[in-house]
């Protein structure tokens, strides 16, 4: 045999493999589907380790289903629009297109280089007109349908990136791209109706248990329904009042003061003309660029300003004063919150902070509470007091009938909150699909008509350095017949949230050529839904639940006929370094190429799915990549010292006739358990890192057991059936080695073709068992019995072997406890 060269090796199997078609899909209705999908790249340029292991566990899952039968749809592409192409394309004077599809060459080489089982042909690339004409038609229907929308609304605004930012694109007050401060600014946006929506994408988490519990508890907690009481509250002074929602109605008559989010429309109007305005308006400045996520969390330090103004409590009648607070946010309930500091901690905490009263309208049963000496809001349940004519009530029950009396009176409601807002779509930026829509000043807005779509990007025009969009300044995009009127009217030129494109893709890619119909139902159909998906746990909430969202509204569009996109997801760790998650900026990368070039794809391949469960975070180590590689040589010098021994009789080769030795018989014994623990691990949950060590447990007994069954009739069967089998179930993980000892075995047909080694259950019974003995569950021996020995002959052997006996001197033996083939457990006393 040749020396082990990964290079060559699997430059030739990628060739082979792609000629041969191995990995190409076609809608087969004779045979069952598995459609197995990693969320596709970002074209950055590079991939990463990130990349490596995410795309290893995927290909993995493909070949093995594959393998077993099933038809497999194995699909790549690429989310190609977006803000950091546009600004890198500024940053190099290069055109965002130029980069991003240069960028897409690269990565699409280095994909191929890891012999990933891609059928290539489905590729997509979201910034391709023939992708996003089709998203522009589902926009058009929602539009028609009523679930697109324009309106003002307050947006994160990054002056430096020129654009509207989404809530998890701001980190601490900052734009994550550019560290400029955000700023929060009044636009008129699109945005999607995904609230019409809200409860079934939350019943619908119910029925997908195939998602991790974590990813289905932050989509719940992301929605946010909750269940409360709306009511007003009178201003002094002026005529409108404040909604409030809560779902705290049993506190309501311990109301002190009021807290509005700064960004309340009504703040403008209280500080109007007071001595206080200005304050306000300065706090309001500093907390509207805070980061949400901060402004929400329990630890953040409470902070507000008083505006000057009072509102009146909608059942006490008290007199509360009305705070701008930091920690209230316009994105739950109405902005608003009746503070009561006595129940509620971070109430208390303010109250405490700025000398507001505390009022206690809940008693724990057989106990009293001091506003003057509490150290902390009281949260749990006990007795109303202080509530008029629901003293004496528990709270629970007082939070029905304080509900059902604001109703009667006329002074509130039984209600329903969100926490989940619709979807703003809109983007200022140049690289984005462009929003199908036309302003006239006759018809007013007008969707531009499906046989007009696309409306293409013009890709002729240059970038600005500042970042602006060049759209609105380019008059033959911009200047348009109204297709209603035929007078001149004005294009949108906001594009779309990239989201749009990922909440689809998975769906273009079962007809990625048909240029005829966004979606082929037949193909939809038999392929849908995606039966494994694998990404990271940082897209469980915003992508998920937006291609949720996406599959209801284009069902109840016919588009098409499921209610979920994903039956099963796999939500993989982070590769780190030194503990540390690998980035650029932090130096603390590994180069997925440099490794390649330095041990195989295999080995790379191996290392990333043996190093860790592929949910767990995985710690690059240069010890475990020279383990990896060093365990391939050993397959291949396995091959090597056995060659003239072995031959083509396929994994699990059958053994009728055949007389076999004991050791070859524990060999195939060894072989067939490796198959069923693979199967079991890989099968159940992912287990690779268990996988692959049976397999290192296979070749090890091959090595033991080669010197004495090499060149005997049973045992070059048994190494070559063996031999074959440790290749194949460990072909989806190291493809080209295995494929290359395969073919050197004497194997005509490709492995990549071969199906799942069969069990042959009779192979993993034993003729003998080796059972432990111990004596007050203290190890004192084992024994080596036929498989066949009754219970008492076990116990009669175990209470004869000489280490036993010795302990058995002097006591007498209370009870034996026989588990048969395992243990037996002597208790003395």
């Amino acid at each position: 045999m040749p020396d082990y060269a990964p290079e060559s090796i699997e430059a030739k199997w990628q060739k082979i493999w792609e000629e041969a078609g191995h990995f190409k899909s076609e809608v087969d209705p004779s045979k069952p589907k598995y459609y197995c999908l990693e969320m596709f790249p970002y074209p950055s340029g590079r991939i990463h380790m990130g990349h490596v292991r995410n795309y290893s566990i995927g290909d993995v899952v493909a070949r093995f289903k594959r393998m077993q039968g099933f038809n497999v749809l194995h699909p790549m592409g690429w989310d190609a629009f977006g803000l950091p192409a546009e600004n890198a394309a500024v940053k190099n004077n290069v055109h965002p297109a130029k980069w991003t599809y240069e960028n897409i060459a690269t990565m699409r080489t280095q994909l191929k280089r890891l012999g990933y089982s891609y059928d290539w042909d489905r590729e997509v690339a979201t910034c391709h007109p023939k992708y996003y004409k089709w998203e522009q038609q589902f926009f058009v229907r929602l539009f028609e349908k009523g679930l697109v929308y324009r309106k003002k609304a307050p947006v994160n605004w990054c002056p430096t990136c020129h654009t509207v930012l989404a809530n998890e694109q701001v980190e601490e007050g900052l734009c994550w791209r550019c560290d400029s401060v955000v700023e929060t600014r009044e636009l008129s946006q699109w945005f999607l109706k995904i609230t019409d929506y809200a409860d079934e994408l939350l019943e619908f988490l119910e029925k997908l248990p195939g998602w991790p519990e974590r990813v289905k508890t932050m989509q719940r907690n992301w929605i946010g329904k909750s269940y409360g009481s709306e009511l007003e509250f009178e201003i002094e002074g002026i005529e409108e009042r404040i909604p409030v929602f809560t779902t705290r109605p049993d506190t309501l008559h311990g109301a002190t003061f009021m807290s509005l989010a700064a960004e309340h429309p009504l703040v403008e109007k209280l500080i109007d003309g007071k001595p206080e305005a200005e304050a306000v308006r300065a706090f309001v400045d500093k907390v509207r660029n805070m980061d949400k996520i901060v402004r929400g969390s329990d630890d953040l330090e409470k902070e507000g300003a008083f505006t000057g103004a009072y509102c009146v409590n909608a059942v006490t009648g008290a007199r509360m004063p009305i705070y701008v607070a930091n920690f209230v946010l316009m994105d739950y309930g109405t902005g608003a919150v009746m503070a009561v500091p006595a129940h509620d901690q971070r109430d208390f905490e303010f109250a405490r902070k700025y000398g507001l009263p505390l009022k206690v309208v809940i008693q724990p049963e057989g106990e009293t509470l001091d506003p003057a000496t509490m150290e902390a809001a009281y949260t749990e349940p006990g007795i109303l007091v202080n509530s008029g004519q629901f003293d004496g009530m528990h709270n629970e029950a007082a939070k029905t009938a304080i509900t059902d009396h604001l109703a009667e009176t006329g002074r509130g409601r039984k209600t329903v909150n969100y926490r989940l807002r619709d979807w703003n779509i809109s983007r200022q930026r140049y690289w984005g699909a462009p929003i199908p829509m036309i302003y006239c000043k006759k018809c007013g807005i007008v969707p531009v008509p499906e046989k007009d779509l696309p409306v293409q990007l013009p890709e002729h025009v240059q970038t600005r350095p500042d970042g602006r969009s060049p759209l609105p300044e380019t008059p033959e995009f911009l200047n348009v017949p109204c297709p209603k009127c035929g007078a001149m009217a004005r294009r949108e030129t906001d594009t779309m949230d990239t989201f749009m494109e990922s909440s689809w893709y998975f769906l273009r890619y079962t007809c990625a050529r048909d240029d005829e119909q966004a979606l082929d139902p037949e193909a939809v159909r038999y392929w849908l839904p995606v039966d494994q998906y694998i990404g990271g746990i940082e897209h469980a909430i915003l992508h998920l639940l937006y291609s949720r969202f996406y599959i209801k509204a284009l069902r109840d569009e016919k588009f098409i006929d499921i209610d979920e996109p994903f039956d099963n997801l796999l939500t993989q760790g982070m590769v780190l370094l030194d503990g540390s998650k690998m980035s650029k900026s932090k130096g603390n990368i590994v180069d997925p190429d440099q490794m390649i070039a330095r041990y195989g794809a295999d080995t790379v391949r191996l290392f990333c799915l043996f190093a860790a469960p592929p949910e767990k975070d995985l710690e690059w180590s240069d010890q475990g990549i020279e383990g990896s590689a060093r365990f391939i040589k050993r397959v291949w010098r396995l091959v090597e010292e056995l060659e003239g021994t072995l031959s083509p009789v396929g994994a699990c080769a059958p053994v009728d006739g055949v007389e076999l030795s004991t050791a070859a018989r524990d060999l195939r014994r060894k072989e067939h358990e490796t198959v069923l623990k693979v199967t079991s691990d890989v099968e159940k949950n992912f287990q690779f890192n268990t996988a692959i060590a049976a397999v290192m447990e296979l070749v090890n007994a091959l090595y033991l057991a080669k010197d004495e069954l090499a060149g005997t009739k049973d045992g070059n069967l048994v190494l070559s059936s063996a031999v074959s089998t440790a290749l194949t179930v460990l072909s989806p993980v190291a493809p080209h080695v295995c494929e290359e000892i395969w073919q050197m075995m004497g194997y005509t047909s490709h492995l990549a073709a071969q199906p799942w080694p069969i069990l042959d259950e009779k192979a993993l019974v034993r003729d003998e068992l080796t059972v432990v003995v111990q004596v007050n569950g203290k190890l004192r021996g084992r024994l080596t019995v036929p498989a066949s020995a009754s219970r008492e002959d076990v116990q009669r052997l175990a209470l004869e072997e000489p280490n036993v006996t010795k302990h058995l001197e002097n006591v007498t033996v209370r009870k034996v406890v026989v588990i048969p083939g395992k243990l037996v457990n002597i208790v003395v006393g």
